[in-house]
């Protein structure tokens, strides 16, 4: 009898697990106030949503934006369970770090670069115990000068290569952002201005830049 309820048991979590994953794939963007700013009217999240029903495939996709302004990765890393796990998401796209360097100069409330590293790699093993697929991705700029003359290009290239090493070291997706606008920028930024060609005040997206930021993330999020 004994041996029977522990066959079951184990039927039954299998049942569902199963069910978990039945009906359209969650997508949970996780970050900061780019991300909480995706889900108003011209932003990434709804740029993503609208391309997603333009292909017919709405019913395969839910997209959840989790995005705080103001967030650095050891504020995800505090409000993971409840923001993320607790919602069930297949995949977790996590768009975080232009806080962690930017707050440096502006506040001296940045993250050192080894707090960094060992919050966002603790970060992507707590979301994949919860059986979750992980993508990260590369900040993209404080200032749109391709150049490498604005500010904080040195940190953010810095802490772009520690994501790099922290998706290689743990086998998770990598979306470069940071490659990505700079190559548009260098492209469509004639006059190398700080603004005002994807973004509205050197950070925040512009309509022009949510639609290019929901590109790059669905070009990559649509092959997993």
């Amino acid at each position: 009898m004994k041996k029977q309820l522990i066959c079951l048991l184990l039927i039954l979590g299998t049942s569902l697990s199963s069910f978990k994953k039945d009906g359209p794939k969650r997508i949970i963007f996780f970050g900061d106030s780019i991300t909480q700013a995706g889900v108003g009217k011209t932003g990434y999240i709804t740029k993503m949503t609208e391309m997603i029903a333009a292909q017919g495939l709405s019913n395969q996709y839910e997209l959840i934006g989790a995005g705080i302004g103001g967030n650095k990765i050891y504020d995800l890393y505090l409000r993971h369970e409840e923001d993320v796990v607790a919602k069930n998401p297949n995949l977790v796209i996590i768009y975080i770090g232009i806080n962690d360097v930017w707050h440096k100069t502006s506040s001296r409330t940045g993250t050192d670069a080894d707090k960094f590293e060992r919050f966002y790699t603790a970060l992507i093993k707590k979301i994949q115990k919860a059986n979750a697929q992980v993508v990260i991705c590369t900040p993209t700029v404080i200032g749109e000068k391709f150049d490498n003359s604005n500010e904080n290009d040195g940190d953010l290239n810095a802490y772009s290569a520690i994501i790099k090493k922290i998706a290689k070291d743990n086998s998770v997706q990598l979306i470069d952002l940071r490659k990505a606008f700079m190559d548009y920028e260098a492209k469509n930024n004639i006059e190398n201005k700080a603004s005002g060609i994807l973004t509205s005040d050197r950070v925040h997206l512009n309509e022009t830049g949510n639609q290019f930021l929901a590109d790059t993330m669905w070009d990559v999020i649509k092959k997993l």
